[in-house]
């Protein structure tokens, strides 16, 4: 009788260690920081159980706050987002509600339609081409892990880092995504972030401070940096910067997925090359909205109406909530509240 136990415990350990092949398998891979413990918990507070995450997954994105999740979108799809990214950038598309950003070092100089010139696009809901990595079927499945079957993109970003000007302002600050964010709870919103190229700290990986999604929002300013800081770049104002960090390096195609309490930012890119990621915010369409006045997010409320109101030239009153409305779109399921 035990030694047909043992035999149990080693198949089910084995089919752990070799998951099945083909084009249809999608694997997890750790990296340098990811080792779990043999002792699970028996109930997870950050995923929900659709049988696609192991329990092994489900308790590192507990103790963690995300997962990385290898070759989980083609090169083909990336190709595609690439270009046009770059159709973009030279003004032979047009999308509506579309918000372009440069460098804080290269805002001032003269403007070259081309994509060296654009460090980021954000609320690309608009254009069917790149919002088609929104719904790709891959990345919802592991979406609903964490916000179950009502999903909703809420926000956008390709991001293209551009190589450090000598004023360090290619760094992002370290900070929380929930911080721009006036819906909740938390635990229902999860970002998919996938690296269009390789990604490492030469050119301004992640770098996550593991564990800190288990706690509260913090305050966020703009960082006191000498070379000046980008246009929303808000960053915690205090945290402990002796708390041990990973930095995620990535291949084309590998995504991570992060709670949004996660403190993360990035590097500087000291290479000559712009690094590429595509990445896009979901939340539960249960969740709902919160009022931000008299919170630490009420400077960032501020900040996103005033732009709002000179973009779309409205000048009736309108809050963080309403900005977040027009751009939030259903991927998945049904629109029950959000």
């Amino acid at each position: 009788m035990e030694e047909a136990a043992a035999a149990a415990r080693l198949g089910t350990i084995l089919r752990h260690l070799c998951p099945p092949t083909g084009a249809a398998a999608l694997t997890t891979f750790p990296t340098s920081a990811q080792t779990a413990s043999g002792k699970h918990p028996m109930e997870f507070h950050y995923t929900l159980d659709n049988n696609l995450l192991t329990p092994e997954q489900r308790h590192f994105y507990d103790e963690n706050g995300y997962l990385l999740v290898k070759n989980l979108v083609s090169g083909e799809d990336i190709e595609r987002f690439r270009n046009e990214f770059a159709k973009i950038c030279k003004k032979e598309v047009q999308v509506p509600g579309l918000i372009i950003m440069r460098d804080v070092a290269i805002a001032k100089s003269e403007f070259v339609p081309d994509q060296k010139a654009v460090t980021k696009i954000q609320d690309f809901q608009e254009d069917e081409e790149l919002f088609r990595y929104c719904t790709l079927p891959q990345i919802l499945k592991y979406v609903e892990c964490f916000t179950g079957p009502n999903i909703m993109a809420m926000h956008t970003m390709l991001i293209n880092k551009p190589p450090d000007s000598g004023k360090k302002s290619s760094r992002h600050p370290m900070h929380q995504d929930l911080h721009y964010f006036p819906f909740r709870p938390a635990d229902l919103i999860v970002c998919s972030w996938t690296a269009m190229e390789q990604i490492d700290r030469s050119n301004g990986c992640l770098v996550v401070l593991p564990g800190t999604h288990k706690g509260s929002l913090k305050q966020h300013d703009y960082p006191d940096w000498e070379g000046g800081v980008n246009k929303m770049y808000h960053g915690v104002r205090d945290y402990n910067k002796n708390r041990p960090r990973v930095h995620l390096v990535m291949e084309k195609g590998d995504t991570v997925f992060f709670h949004p309490l996660l403190i993360h930012g990035s590097g500087m890119n000291r290479t000559q090359g712009f690094r590429k990621a595509i990445s896009c915010h979901y939340a539960s369409a249960d969740c709902h909205y919160i009022e931000v006045k008299g919170t630490s997010q009420e400077n960032i409320e501020k900040e996103v109406v005033e732009i709002a109101q000179r973009k779309y030239g409205v000048n009736t009153p309108i809050t963080l909530k309403d900005t977040w409305m027009i751009r939030g779109r259903l991927v998945k399921g049904e629109r029950t509240n959000l």
